[in-house]
Order: structure tokens, then C-alpha cells, then sequence
């Protein structure tokens, strides 16, 4: 291998791992929100149509667009699709999960244990509440929902991440 071919893939690599180490550091890099306006904001959107593919107000809102809209909101990055969050956030137990943690849950079949929708913990505990816009045909929309009420949900759980510092 020439000393150029060498020298070039040096500069190559450093370069690379410039890159990551910045970007791990922004990932790391901790929002603090403030818990009653993370909760207002989550209320204020209440009643908004469930819409796949949305994170809008004015379209309305499918699950993760609703959570990527909200922490958007408040400059915390989250991702844009529920699948993204089998490798996101830091994992929380129930029982210590807190307002502005995300709950995940498998899509509509709880057999396939895989990321499919998510919510905003908005009062913790071993029992959280959740909003959530869902497509649920009854109720679709944002809407609140109880974890400890709803067996299709305890079913569907996957985790609780903590995804920013909420005071």
C-alpha cells in the first residue's frame, strides 16, 4: 500500500471519528424541561385527529409525530418514527418512570415485539398515565390513557425511556 493511500486513509478515519465523537456528544447532551409546561403543552393538544404520517396541529397527528412534535417543542431530539426507539432513550422501570418519560409499546399485534407506538408519560409510578394519539377507531386522537386500566396496553408494553430531564 503506497504512503498516499496510507496517509489518505489516516486522515479518513480521524475525520470519521471526529464526527462521531461530536455527534455522541450532542446526543448525550441533556434538556431540562419544565414538568407543568411539558403537561400543558401535551394537554393543549388533546382531541387532535389521529392523521398516519402527521406531526401537525393543524393535520393532526399519528403517534410518534405527536411525541416528536411535543419534544420539538421544548428542543429535545427525539426520533420521527415509533421504530426508531428500540435503541433510543435511556431505559426506565416502571415503577421510577416520571412525566416526560416515552412509553413504547408494540403495534396493534402484540406478538411482534418490535417499537410500533408511543406516548408521553405524564403522571409516573407503577401505574403511569400516557398521552398519546391513537388510531384507535372509537377514540382515535390524542387523548389520555390509563396503563393499569388498559390490558391491550400492558400487553403491548415494551419499555419506558427517559429522554430529557424533566423538573
Amino acid at each position: 500500500m503506497s504512503s498516499f493511500v496510507k496517509t489518505t486513509l489516516l486522515f479518513l478515519l480521524v475525520l470519521c471519528a471526529a464526527f462521531t465523537s461530536r455527534n455522541k456528544a450532542e446526543e448525550t447532551k441533556e434538556v431540562t424541561v419544565n414538568k407543568d409546561s411539558l403537561v400543558d403543552f401535551c394537554k393543549a393538544q388533546l382531541g387532535t385527529n389521529y392523521r398516519y404520517a402527521n406531526c401537525s396541529p393543524q393535520t393532526g397527528f399519528d403517534c410518534s409525530g405527536f411525541v416528536y412534535y411535543v419534544f420539538s417543542h421544548f428542543k429535545v431530539p427525539v426520533p420521527r418514527s415509533s421504530s426508531e426507539y428500540s435503541k433510543f432513550g435511556q431505559v426506565i422501570p416502571m415503577d421510577s418512570c416520571k412525566t416526560g418519560d416515552v412509553i413504547v409499546f408494540t403495534g396493534t399485534n402484540a406478538s411482534v415485539r418490535k417499537p410500533g407506538h408511543v406516548g408521553i408519560v405524564i403522571a409516573g409510578g407503577k401505574d403511569p398515565s400516557f398521552i398519546h394519539s391513537s388510531s384507535d377507531k372509537r377514540t382515535p386522537g390524542v387523548k389520555i390513557s390509563d396503563f393499569k386500566a388498559s390490558p391491550n396496553y400492558q400487553k403491548r408494553f415494551i419499555k419506558i425511556v427517559r429522554v430529557c430531564r424533566v423538573i
